[in-house]
């Protein structure tokens, strides 16, 4: 079954986030798939159907009845809506209660990746993409160009990408309507996982991370650091980007010029098939001993050139966790062009100000609760760190 989802110093070796954990919450499934809609967190299994945690991972539940096939490697979500697939397509509408087959049209059933894009849902399946506009009710082909098996789905903007198995990246810009190759530079063809990033569009292979700044004309290799770049899952979480391989994960602060061991907690050669982030936790889909779903503070993981509080910080942030106000110390002497930025979990810009005071007090009460990147910046240095609000 196949895994379908869904920077500035260079360094000389590979480190590891000291003080990052992960924590294993469920051991009894191989997981294939992972979603949240900010309460409930769903995983997709080999067997059990899809798995429910509706206390941050502290216990889970089996809800599969209705589903006529258990083997679950997609998994995406849209308002109340939850459509898994596997072998086939199922939608539940009340948080997996229930659920009921929606494969009318679908002349592929093996789903290995599902992306919704407004009112479509995009399912790849082993003879390329079918979409439907009215939740599963009825799908028809947009595999003009490419009828192979399709291993992941993304979307930037108008442009909706494919990853293929041994066939590398592929393009549509009508809504599916037709795809065209974008391989020019990709080394390794086998792609399992894309994840967009701003004007990024990151490609993740069995041979590394592969970057393209102008939506696939041209890919250039992303992996120093990658001490194994069998790569099976992507995700970005405010500025920086996550890798699932082989051997645990990944992060990079720098658009993947370099990357960073953050597998405290796993056992050697854990391979992360999947990943999601529900409020102030990221969630670790495993495939294989040691199995299920592991956690850990996002705050734990997100990375940055200087923490504030650090010894050679000019800035300090308090209170963290917040609620309603953050205030900063900035103790650098020239308060010229100072400019600060909050980015979510998605890598969204959420707040910018231009700061004047050396001591600004900053209304977060307009912000929904849970982790963010702060970047604090002037001429002389650029600062970042994660900033958890809580109310």
């Amino acid at each position: 079954m196949k895994k379908t989802t869904f920077l500035t110093i260079a360094l000389l070796a590979v480190t590891t986030i000291s003080n990052a954990q992960w924590q294993q919450t469920s051991s009894n499934q191989n997981v294939y798939a992972l979603a949240s809609d900010g309460v409930n967190v769903y995983a997709g299994t080999g067997s059990d159907g899809v798995n429910l945690s509706n206390d941050n991972g502290a216990s889970w539940s089996t809800v599969n009845n209705g589903q006529t096939s258990t083997g679950i490697s997609a998994i995406s979500i849209s308002g109340s809506n939850i459509f898994a697939g596997g072998a086939g397509i199922f939608l539940s509408s009340n948080n997996g209660g229930s659920w009921v087959s929606v494969n009318n049209g679908l002349t592929n059933t093996t789903i290995n990746a599902l992306l919704i894009n407004g009112a479509n849902i995009f399912a790849g399946t082993n003879s390329g993409v079918f979409v439907s506009s009215n939740n599963g009710g009825l799908w028809t082909a947009a595999n003009t160009g490419f009828t192979n098996q399709v291993q992941a789905l993304a979307v930037s903007g108008s442009n909706l990408f494919l990853g293929a198995s041994n066939h590398g990246m592929y393009l549509s810009t009508n809504n599916g309507g037709n795809w065209a190759a974008v391989n020019t530079g990709l080394t390794n063809n086998d792609v399992r996982a894309i994840v967009v990033k701003g004007s990024n569009i990151f490609a993740g292979t069995s041979g590394g991370v592969f970057l393209s700044t102008n939506n696939g004309g041209l890919w250039t290799s992303v992996s120093n650091g990658l001490t194994n770049t069998d790569i099976y899952s992507l995700i970005v979480s405010g500025t920086d980007i996550i890798a699932g391989t082989a051997n645990g994960a990944f992060v990079s602060s720098d658009n993947g010029t370099n990357w960073t061991s953050a597998s405290n907690g796993f056992p050697v050669n854990t391979t992360v098939w999947a990943f999601t982030i529900n409020g102030t936790d990221i969630y670790a889909g495993i495939h294989l001993s040691p199995y299920g779903v592991w956690k850990m503070p996002l705050s734990e993981i997100l990375t940055g050139l200087n923490k504030f509080g650090d010894k050679n910080s000019y800035i300090k942030l308090y209170p963290n966790p917040a609620s309603d106000f953050i205030t900063l110390t900035i103790t650098s002497r020239k308060m010229e062009n100072v400019s600060l930025n909050i980015y979510n979990v998605n890598g969204a810009l959420v707040k910018s100000e231009m700061l004047i005071q050396s001591n600004p007090q900053i209304d977060i009460g307009d912000l929904n609760n849970g982790v963010y990147l702060v970047t604090v910046s002037s001429s002389d240095f650029s600062e970042s760190h994660s900033l958890i609000i809580q109310r």
